[in-house]
């Protein structure tokens, strides 16, 4: 059973950073390819972020390109997402989610595991 815990969400301003976390356990880490969603109040859930499962390959939905980043450290089984430049439409719950693939695409249905999520509040 795949478990996935996120952390690192809180309220900033607007052009503050954030850096997220979720730790998976119950499997291995490196077999999963890992991406983040977020569903902003009113709104269905999204797409933000991808990540391979050996970390070479990244996607990014266009609204982030240029602030977020998204990394993994398989040793830690640990994936991060490094938001710059933080705006108030980032704000939103953000979850993040593992599918046993090389690669994870954008469709939640082929998600294996998703986390609880955390909120990330940016204000003006």
């Amino acid at each position: 059973q795949v478990q996935l815990v996120e952390s690192g969400g809180g309220l900033v301003q607007a052009g503050d950073s954030l850096r997220l976390s979720c730790v998976l356990s119950g499997r291995a880490f490196s077999s999963y390819a890992m991406s983040w969603f977020r569903q902003a109040p009113g709104k269905e859930r999204e797409f933000v972020a991808t990540i391979s499962r050996g970390g070479g390959n990244t996607n990014y939905v266009d609204s982030v390109k240029g602030r977020f980043t998204i990394s993994r450290d398989n040793a830690k089984n640990t994936v991060f997402l490094q938001m710059n430049n933080l705006k108030p439409e980032d704000t939103a719950v953000y979850y993040c989610a593992a599918e046993n693939n090389v690669w994870a695409s954008r469709r939640q249905s082929d998600y294996d595991a998703w986390g609880q999520g955390t909120q990330v509040t940016v204000s003006s």
